[in-house]
């Protein structure tokens, strides 16, 4: 019996220094993927061949990283809502264009979709405190703008640009009139323990089991659940 649990012991060890090593190493191309498999990282399409009204921003994030941007008009002279569109993970803004066409048509609403550090033509590596330097820039740029009107600002997130909304809205309640997120992780810790679950009992959010030894080496966590429960 000594044995076996010593045995099990050194198992449970071997995991656990695994996916440390695995989580240190590789854990940002694990959260974020500029580039689908199979594309490039440049923009397939613009703006211009849906027929949108639109123009190029370029802005600096806090920590100096240059950033892409598109601000696509309803029409010429629209002052109605104006979307903040933060994506999904995998691929660029170009690959959503499709989808905020329809959405401007059925809102009526301008869009702003911003490129994060390392998608698209923007420059830098994604991480999530780079990311959330971003959305402040882009933000604070919609905020500054003097052809749209500023109270009525709505972020938009899917997936992993709901977590990155949702930290967005926490931080800036007078300039975010709404907040809306569709199909957003809870935390990328839960993630992480359903697609590695194997490293289930070592990593987790709030409300899973275990030691959850490997949470602190964690660089992206992006605790959405946390961070509605203090918007609310």
């Amino acid at each position: 019996m000594a044995g076996w649990l010593k045995a099990l012991a050194y198992s449970a060890g071997g995991v656990a220094v695994a996916g440390l090593a695995a989580l240190v190493a590789l854990q940002e191309r694990l959260v974020y993927v500029p580039v689908l498999p199979g594309l490039a990282r440049s923009y397939p399409i613009t703006p211009a061949r849906l027929g949108l009204i639109y123009e190029d921003v370029w802005l600096r994030a806090a920590d100096g990283v240059r950033l892409h941007s598109w601000f696509i008009r309803h029409s010429p002279s629209y002052r109605g809502p104006t979307i903040l569109f933060f994506q999904e993970n995998a691929g660029n803004i170009a690959h959503r264009l499709e989808f905020v066409r329809l959405m401007m048509q059925r809102l009526q609403c301008n869009v702003f979709m911003l490129s994060y550090r390392g998608y698209g033509e923007s420059d830098g590596y994604p991480s999530q405190k780079g990311i959330t330097y971003d959305a402040q820039a882009a933000l604070d740029h919609l905020a500054q703008r003097n052809d749209i009107d500023t109270t009525r600002i709505v972020i938009f997130g899917r997936s992993l640009g709901g977590a990155v909304g949702a930290v967005l809205a926490k931080n800036n309640p007078d300039k975010v009139a709404t907040l809306i997120l569709e199909n957003t992780f809870t935390s990328i810790l839960d993630m992480a323990g359903i697609m590695l679950p194997f490293l289930r009992w070592f990593i987790g959010g709030s409300s899973s089991k275990g030691p959850k030894l490997l949470n602190c080496v964690v660089r992206s966590p992006w605790n959405t659940l946390d961070i509605v429960g203090e918007i609310c």
